[in-house]
């Protein structure tokens, strides 16, 4: 009679209840040189290096842009350190997808079909919301698709509250299969679990700002990494 020898992690998965994922090594997004890896899509804002940072301008008549990767993820865990300006709306796209042209998005939502057209190299996806005194920092808003939060910050107090106006902030969000949770500072925010989209691009947003209130508002990112998981 043969014998089969089981990998130990393996056998503690089952135990668990859960798959086992391997992890690969962290990789960095951003060399803290220059944007090598990276391209702007669907506006005129403009990104630079700064003393390691990346830093995103806005652009009087510019609609929402977004530095993407060239490369697209599935699972993973990324983290990033953000500093927006009070009056500027960003955010960080995950999964997320380049129109290769003029096209017509049909999806199904809350049992209703819709259908949403965009044009071509518009960024659209989920997006990680970054924003000061809105209450949805860290929650999942589906750029130029839905168009609604998918997560409810209702009865999140703590979630709420977890950005820090002014400041550096930090940013943690796991991707796994359907699930997409995010933090913010530590703080437990977006807990979703939505499969429209599994793989894609990440993209740092520089929101479009109105004509009457435009001044060149920014935001800065840094220490952005990455670990796919496998």
């Amino acid at each position: 009679m043969s014998k089969t020898t089981v990998p130990l992690p393996l056998i503690f998965g089952f135990l668990l209840g859960v798959c086992p994922c391997v992890a690969a090594d962290w990789l960095e997004l951003f060399n803290g040189k220059n944007l090598d890896g990276w391209s702007i899509h669907s506006g005129t804002a403009t990104y630079t290096v700064e003393n390691g940072v990346i830093v995103g301008t806005a652009v009087l008549g510019s609609p929402n842009t977004f530095l993407c990767t060239n490369k697209e993820y599935g699972d993973f865990i990324l983290e990033f350190e953000v500093k927006v300006d009070t009056e500027l709306n960003s955010g960080v796209q995950i999964r997320s997808q380049i129109a290769p042209e003029d096209m017509v998005l049909r999806f199904v939502h809350e049992g209703k079909p819709m259908e949403r057209k965009i044009p071509k190299d518009r960024v659209y996806g989920y997006q990680v919301e970054i924003a000061a005194n809105t209450g949805n920092a860290g929650n999942i808003y589906d750029e130029a698709r839905r168009a609604v939060f998918l997560d409810d910050f209702t009865n999140k107090p703590a979630a709420q509250k977890a950005f820090r106006d002014g400041e550096w902030n930090r940013y943690r969000v796991e991707a796994r299969g359907d699930s997409i949770k995010t933090w913010v500072n530590g703080i437990p925010c977006a807990d979703i679990r939505d499969s429209m989209t599994l793989k894609g691009i990440i993209g740092l947003q520089v929101h479009s700002v109105p004509k009457e209130k435009f001044k060149p508002y920014q935001v800065r990112w840094r220490n952005l990494r990455i670990r796919e998981l496998r």
